[in-house]
């Protein structure tokens, strides 16, 4: 065995789809509701990356984005802001001098995303030159297609390389479960990510579907708990993609809290991408229809 399939080696592979979803089914239909309270909502409101990623993005629309994000803390002094703020990398720069909110993070997706098709020199670069800017936070995919053809060596590698160019600065690998196939192959992709340096793993891009589902979630989070429990080494988790109403964000909410517990509800540790979300938050906490951002 190389180190990658030793790695592998540690866990237990067996996971079936159907008994996912039945753990999942009763998990949310037993544990949801107790979780459906302002105060939940408020913390949620906290975790959401506020995420711009559309082809006809430009420095006026990513300003104004931002400018939003400096007037919520005047707007609504009693609430948290929201936990980051996620744009291309060549918005980097205006971003992180333009953003006056203490603790809001600047992430930009890197590696050539939403395919992670590209040379790794090419996902190096816009990487460097994307923490060069300030980013605080870089988003990759993973390489699905290496990934699915059993090329482990080389979708560990480029994590490891990528988290180099990081540093100290937080890597998020996208997994893009919905291209993965199965619950096995989640936790696969789950724990090979990890090994390799991601501080965070992620569901989605968005712009593949299906995109983040629970049943990715409760598996991609039962990989994050045992691969805890061997190393001690605490990884974060994200939802994104899909993510369209409270109802999601709460079930997500969940599966974190049963699976996860109490050590990782905080928002370095649990984030939700998602922009349409912030709105409908901020609504239930206030409880009237809000549009701020």
């Amino acid at each position: 065995m190389n180190k990658y399939e030793e790695a592998l080696s540690l866990y237990d592979m067996k996971v079936s789809d159907e008994k996912v979803r039945s753990a999942v089914a009763t998990l949310l239909e037993t544990k949801m509701s107790a979780n459906d309270t302002v105060e939940v909502k408020k913390f949620l409101l906290g975790s959401v990356e506020l995420t711009s990623l559309k082809t006809n993005d430009n420095e006026e629309s990513v300003l104004a984005l931002t400018e939003k994000v400096n007037q919520f803390e005047d707007s609504y002094p009693d609430l948290p802001h929201v936990a980051t703020l996620c744009v291309y990398p060549c918005y980097a720069k205006l971003v992180s001098q333009s953003l006056e909110v203490e603790g809001v993070e600047v992430s930009c997706v890197s590696g050539s995303f939403p395919s992670s098709q590209a040379l790794i020199e090419v996902k190096v670069a816009e990487t460097s030159l994307a923490v060069h800017d300030g980013a605080t936070e870089i988003d990759i995919v993973m390489s699905v297609g290496k990934f699915l053809s059993g090329d482990y060596e080389t979708v560990c590698d480029e994590i490891s390389e990528l988290k180099a160019v990081c540093g100290e600065k937080k890597l998020k690998v996208i997994l893009e479960t919905g291209l993965l196939g199965s619950a096995e192959n989640i936790k696969k992709a789950s724990i090979l990510a990890m090994y390799a340096g991601a501080d965070y793993i992620k569901t989605s891009t968005g712009k593949e579907q299906p995109a983040a589902t629970p049943e990715a979630a409760y598996v991609m989070c039962q990989a994050i708990k045992e691969y805890y429990d061997k190393t001690g080494i605490q990884v974060g988790f994200k939802p994104a993609g899909g993510l369209n109403t409270v109802a999601d964000a709460l079930a997500y909410y969940t599966i974190v809290k049963e699976v996860l517990g109490a050590k990782w509800l905080t928002n370095q540790w649990f984030r939700l991408g998602t922009s349409r979300l912030a709105n409908l938050l901020l609504s239930e906490v206030e409880g009237k229809e809000t549009k701020f951002f």
